[in-house]
């Protein structure tokens, strides 16, 4: 058997570099469009809020590697050619603004209406009303259950793997079958996720007490 040495761990390091680079892109872009999606779900137009909620559905609905595989391969059909990294950027901020989404629409509907009914009664545009009053307390309601989305996140990366990108845990299949030592290269790359994913869940179960102490008093 071959020894795991600087060459591997580097190898892998560089997988991790990929998972941390994608759950960024994917958490970024989710967000973007996440807030759009918040947005729709809470608008008073019914037909916005019935596309959204589809939308959200379809998200929701079906595995995040059958998404993998339809932007990656199903756009191929229509004459297109993406690259592994940029189908599973897409399809990574696809999912996230589905999921965070539905998160911040909860957030945005936790707040009392009170303050929306006071907001408009001095005289404030929607837009100020959501800036100003209602999404920094949905954000603030949501941050538990943002942070443990993120946790998800990361640990999904490893799905990206079915259309070749290598991200932690391909680099850890690519690893294991060069030096013959699956158990211990995958106890590494579960220590690597552990020691990212880990102090996050601590964040958010930190932050779930806090709004419960806070709502309490």
């Amino acid at each position: 058997m071959a020894t795991i040495g600087y060459n591997e761990i580097f190898f892998l390091l560089q997988g991790l570099k990929w998972t941390l680079a994608l759950t960024l892109i994917g958490f970024l872009g989710g967000g973007i469009f996440g807030m759009l999606v918040a947005l729709g779900r809470t608008a008073d137009s019914v037909v916005l809020q019935r596309a959204v909620a589809g939308y959200i559905a379809i998200f929701q609905g079906t595995p995040l590697l059958m998404q993998l595989f339809v932007v990656y391969y199903g756009v191929a059909l229509i004459g297109l050619n993406v690259d592994a990294w940029l189908a599973v950027a897409i399809a990574f901020t696809l999912n996230a603004s589905a999921f965070l989404g539905e998160i911040w629409r909860g957030g945005i509907q936790a707040v009392p209406k009170g303050q929306r009914e006071a907001s408009k009664a001095l005289g404030l545009h929607y837009v100020s009303i959501m800036k100003d009053v209602i999404l920094p307390q949905a954000f603030k309601i949501s941050l538990p259950s943002t942070i443990g989305f993120l946790v998800q996140l990361i640990k999904g990366t490893s799905l990206a793997a079915i259309v070749g990108f290598v991200e932690l845990s391909r680099a850890g299949q690519i690893v294991a079958n060069q030096t013959f030592r699956p158990l211990t290269v995958f106890a590494i790359i579960g220590l690597m996720y552990f020691l990212i994913c880990w102090p996050l869940s601590l964040w958010g179960a930190h932050m779930e007490k806090r709004l419960q102490t806070a709502s309490r008093s």
